[in-house]
């Protein structure tokens, strides 16, 4: 019986989708290796093998008769999980006929490849989603002027719609890697215990008997046996030569590659964080939400405070694979079990965890736009100080002086414009302090434009991939 205490998955229960979670379920697990089984099993029977009639069939009936507690009794026995799955399905299905010529590793590999593309493949959608969402955002605020702040204080204007193009274009750039990761991703396929594929070749060997060329037929057989596989898996292709089990860097590749997309919802988030504690903006308040417990009047921005904590999550399992790269034993060992275990389906559930909460974000958004026109009053000696140094310089100035000039007026805030074009030392004229203090708030350079072509951009994906950008996420806790 399953413990009633057992500690819940987290990432699974509270933040993943069930999509997600459920690749990575235990039942998911179970049936996609009985779906592997049955594969090979189908494939060796066609290329000789000896399997009594109704075998295939009955293995096939039974692949959905999952029970968890039977399995884990099992396993308490024989200490090895994997026969403890293959007790438990033959069991199932009346026949020991399952696992032929594998090892282990041609079983949990295989499958733990399958889990990854197929998690790939969801993480490849939701970023198509953002990336839309990320463009509508920079249309509709292409042209709303703000403070933009470098090292977090004022800096120049700029516009809120560039501020989401920049976090889009990075989640583009994520985006495009895993798609070209997608498109050169290979099983391992059946390889056995030292990556020779000895026992698969014997027991085609012993299908081949009395036949002529026995031993060119058994080879071509393992050939042809390891591509039925993996068209049964939808892979196009495996790997030539690995051991026992893959090389980890690619492990790595994976999890790097699902960091990286991590970025943009995060950079994103950090600075909702920080406008939304200026008064600028506010995920929304959705009927009958609380902000805190004890203070009735809280509105923190607590699902990009989410966002971000997830991205801790994301960047602690690439540490952990990062551990594994180069560590392989001649042709393998599993020492590495026990973090894979942990870190691939918690990569992927942190990830897609975050991807759900910034969509979220993103369709409940509220944006302020007197509080941001009134930052940008506040702000604009701060922001018209680069202009003004460049109408001095023109003017005659000396840089550095006119540097040191302008900064002493910076603090008089309101003040600023009047003072700078009474002092003598700088030889700007009244008029053109006018004009540069007139057309201040349209000095955002490219920013609109740049907005806009993110949105085109944004378009164009959504053109492509209809469905993924129309996703919506799921409600959030």
């Amino acid at each position: 019986m399953a413990d009633k205490n057992q500690i819940p998955d987290v990432l699974a229960d509270r933040y993943a989708s069930a999509a997600m979670a459920a690749i990575w379920s235990p039942e998911g697990k179970i049936k996609a290796e009985r779906r592997l089984w049955v594969a090979v099993l189908e494939a060796q029977r066609n290329l000789g093998v000896e399997v009594p009639e109704g075998v295939v069939e009955a293995y096939r009936g039974v692949i959905e008769q999952v029970d968890l507690d039977s399995i884990r009794e099992r396993e308490s026995v024989t200490r090895h999980d994997v026969k403890a799955r293959i007790e438990e399905f033959c069991a199932l299905a009346g026949h020991e006929h399952i696992h032929k010529g594998m090892t282990s590793r041609d079983l949990t590999e295989n499958i733990e490849q399958l889990q990854i593309r197929d998690s790939l493949r969801l993480v490849r959608d939701k970023l198509v989603a953002v990336v839309c969402a990320l463009g509508r955002q920079a249309d509709v605020h292409a042209e709303l002027v703000m403070v933009g702040r470098s090292h977090n204080v004022p800096a120049q204007a700029t516009t809120l719609g560039k501020r989401f193009a920049n976090y889009g274009e990075e989640a583009q750039a994520a985006l495009h890697r895993i798609e070209d990761l997608l498109g050169r991703y290979r099983l391992r396929g059946l390889k056995g215990p030292v990556g020779t594929q000895q026992d698969q070749l014997d027991l085609l060997l012993g299908a081949a008997d009395g036949v002529a060329e026995p031993e060119q037929r058994a080879a071509a057989g393992v050939v042809e046996l390891e591509q039925r596989v993996a068209a049964a898996l939808g892979f196009g292709a495996s790997m030539g030569s690995v051991g026992q089990v893959y090389p980890r860097s690619l492990d790595y590749d994976v999890v790097s590659a699902l960091v990286q997309a991590s970025s943009a919802p995060a950079n994103l988030a950090r600075a909702i964080r920080l406008m939304a504690g200026q008064g600028l903006i506010s995920e929304g308040f959705q009927a009958g939400q609380v902000g805190s417990s004890a203070m009735p009047g809280k509105r923190n921005a607590r699902t990009s405070e989410r966002i971000c904590g997830l991205s801790a999550v994301a960047q602690g399992y690439a540490d952990m694979v990062a551990a594994l790269v180069g560590d392989q034993w001649n042709e393998g060992d599993v020492s590495c079990s026990v973090v894979r275990r942990v870190a691939l389906p918690g990569a992927f559930l942190a990830l897609d965890g975050q991807l759900e909460a910034v969509l979220t974000v993103l369709e409940e958004l509220v944006v302020f736009d007197d509080a941001v026109a009134a930052e940008l009053t506040a702000n604009l000696p701060a922001l018209a100080a680069t202009r003004v140094l460049m109408a001095a310089v023109a003017a005659g100035t000396g840089r550095e002086e006119a540097h040191r000039i302008i900064s002493e007026h910076v603090p008089k805030g309101g003040e600023f414009f009047s003072a700078i074009a009474a002092d003598d030392r700088l030889s700007i004229s009244a008029i053109d302090v006018e004009q540069i203090e007139g057309k201040l708030l349209a000095l955002t350079g490219a920013a609109a434009g740049q907005a806009r072509t993110l949105a085109a951009s944004a378009r164009e994906l959504a053109a492509q991939h209809p469905e993924a950008a129309a996703y919506r996420p799921e409600p959030i806790l």
